[in-house]
C-alpha cells in the first residue's frame, strides 16, 4: 500500500490542483455537449451523438422507435453516472426496450426518464438540463467475461501533459451495469508502462480476487493501451484543463473512445493502484513536456510498476519474450509440463526432443500427423511431425512439431518463427541469455 504522505487528499486536491483549472475550461468539461464539440475540433474519437432533447416539448414529441439498435440516454450536466440509461435493444414483437440487466421498459418509461433529465433531476445544480442520446459502444471482446450487465471504462488522470495514474472500472450487478465505484463497481489499478491491471478495490476495500470468484484481479491487459495514453494527453491539451481525468470506452471495432472529462476526478483510484497521487504529481511538477509522445514516454518511465521489467505482455496484446524461455507443454494426460525452450527465428518450424515427447505421451498414433523431410547440418532426414500444444508467455500456441534428438541439450523444445507470430523477442536480453546458457 502507498505511504500516507504520498496520498492526495480532497483538501490538497482542491488547493493544489483544482484551482489551476480555468473556470471556462471547467464549464466545458461539465457539459457533455460542449465536451463533444471540443473532441470534434481536435479530431479525437468519441461516441456518436444521435440527438438531443432540450426541453419538455422536444421530449414529448420525440419518436423513440426512430432509434435503431442500442443507445444511451444521459443528462448533459449529470454527475457521477446518475441519470444514465443504457438501452441494449428494442424487442421486435413488443413495444418494449431491453436495458442492461435484461430489464424491460416501455416507450412511456423512456419519455418519463428524459423528462426527469430536462427538469433537472440529475443536473449538478438542480437546474433544467438537456437529455442527450448517443450511440452505445460495442463492448470489446476482452471484457465480455469481466463486465456484468454493462460496459467497462478506463479512467486516466492527466497532469502537465503526463498520464499519472489509471484504472479499469468494471460494472457489477450491484452497480446496475454502471462503471461507477460509488455505486458498487470494481476498480482495478493499471500499470502505466504496460497497461496491465495490478490491484483492485471494491466498496473502498482492497481486493485480490473478483467477488465470488477465484480469479485474480491482476494480470488483465487493457487493449490498445498505447493509444489510450496518447488520446488522454491529446484530450487534456484540447480541453485546456491542467488537472483532469479522461474516461474511455473501448469499442470492439473503433478502439478507444473518449466518453467524458472530469475536472474533479475522484481519489479512489489511489486505492485501486496501491499508490499515492501526490507523489506522482510532485514528480512531474515543472517538467517541460513539448509533445504528446514525450508525455506518454515520461508516464511509462516514471510510473511503471515493479513487475513492468519482467512483464510478458505488451500494450497491443503481443508478448515480449527472451530467446531462452520456459514453456508449458500439454502432455497426453492433459497436464501442463514445464519445459526449457529456445526461440530461434533462424528456424522456420518447431521441434521437440523425441525422448521428451515420448515421456509426455505425445507419440501415440492419434497424435502423429505425418512424416516430413528436413534439411539440417547433417544432411537430409525424415522426421515425424506431431501435434503440439504449448503456452509461451501466457499465450496458447497450437502447432505441429518435428521430432529431433536434443538429449544432450538443456532446451528440449526449439520454437521456430512459424510459431512466433505475435511475439517480440527482446534483443537486450538475447546476448545475456546466450552467455548464461553457455555457462550452464
Amino acid at each position: 500500500m502507498a505511504e500516507l504522505r504520498d496520498i492526495l487528499g480532497i483538501n490538497a486536491r482542491s488547493a493544489d490542483y483544482l484551482r489551476r483549472n480555468l473556470k471556462s475550461a471547467r464549464k466545458r468539461a461539465d457539459n457533455k455537449l460542449l465536451t463533444k464539440r471540443i473532441l470534434n475540433r481536435a479530431d479525437i474519437p468519441h461516441p456518436k451523438l444521435l440527438t438531443k432533447l432540450k426541453n419538455r416539448k422536444a421530449v414529448e414529441k420525440f419518436d423513440w422507435r426512430s432509434l435503431s439498435g442500442s443507445f444511451v440516454v444521459k443528462p448533459v450536466s449529470g454527475l457521477g453516472g446518475q441519470g444514465v440509461l443504457v438501452v441494449r435493444k428494442k424487442l421486435e414483437d413488443a413495444d418494449k426496450w431491453m436495458l442492461t440487466g435484461n430489464k424491460l421498459i416501455g416507450e412511456r418509461d423512456l419519455t418519463l426518464h428524459a423528462l426527469d433529465i430536462v427538469e433537472g433531476r440529475y443536473s449538478r445544480n438542480d437546474l433544467p438540463d438537456t437529455a442527450m442520446i448517443e450511440e452505445r459502444v460495442k463492448i470489446h471482446p476482452k471484457f465480455h467475461k469481466l463486465a456484468v450487465g454493462g460496459t467497462p471504462d478506463v479512467r486516466v488522470i492527466v497532469y502537465n501533459k503526463v498520464p499519472v495514474m489509471a484504472m479499469l472500472r468494471l460494472p457489477t450487478e450491484e452497480s446496475g451495469g454502471k462503471a461507477n465505484l460509488h455505486q458498487g463497481a470494481i476498480g482495478l489499478g493499471i500499470d502505466m508502462a504496460t497497461g496491465i491491471t495490478t490491484y483492485g478495490v471494491c466498496k473502498d476495500e482492497s481486493i485480490r480476487f473478483f467477488p465470488d470468484s477465484d480469479k485474480k484481479v491482476n494480470g488483465i491487459a487493457v487493449p490498445e493501451w498505447g493509444k489510450i495514453l496518447k488520446l488522454a494527453v491529446e484530450t487534456q491539451i484540447a480541453s485546456r484543463l491542467s488537472f483532469l481525468s479522461v474516461d474511455f470506452l473501448i469499442d470492439k471495432e473503433r478502439g478507444p473512445l473518449v466518453l467524458e472529462l472530469n475536472d474533479q476526478p475522484g481519489l479512489s483510484i489511489q486505492l485501486a493502484n496501491h499508490a499515492g497521487l501526490r507523489k506522482r504529481l510532485e514528480r512531474i511538477e515543472g517538467l517541460e513536456i513539448d509533445t504528446v509522445e514525450q508525455g506518454v514516454n515520461v508516464a511509462r518511465t516514471l510510473f511503471a510498476s515493479k513487475f513492468a521489467g519482467r512483464v510478458k505482455r505488451t500494450l497491443e496484446g503481443r508478448v515480449v519474450v527472451r530467446n531462452l524461455e520456459t514453456a508449458q507443454v500439454l502432455g497426453h494426460n492433459k497436464k501442463k509440463i514445464m519445459a526449457l525452450a529456445k526461440l530461434d527465428t533462424g528456424a522456420y518450424s518447431t521441434s521437440i526432443d523425441k525422448k521428451f515427447a515420448e515421456e509426455l505421451g505425445l507419440l501415440s498414433p492419434d497424435n502423429i500427423l505425418w512424416e516430413k523431410e528436413f534439411r539440417s547440418s547433417l544432411g537430409k532426414e525424415r522426421r515425424k511431425l506431431i501435434r503440439l500444444i504449448f503456452w509461451l508467455g501466457g499465450r496458447k500456441v497450437v502447432s505441429r512439431a518435428g521430432l529431433s534428438d536434443r538429449k544432450h541439450l538443456r532446451r528440449k523444445v526449439l520454437i521456430g518463427r512459424r510459431d512466433l507470430k505475435g511475439f517480440l523477442i527482446d534483443p537486450l536480453r538475447y546476448e545475456f541469455d546466450n552467455k548464461v546458457e553457455e555457462k550452464k
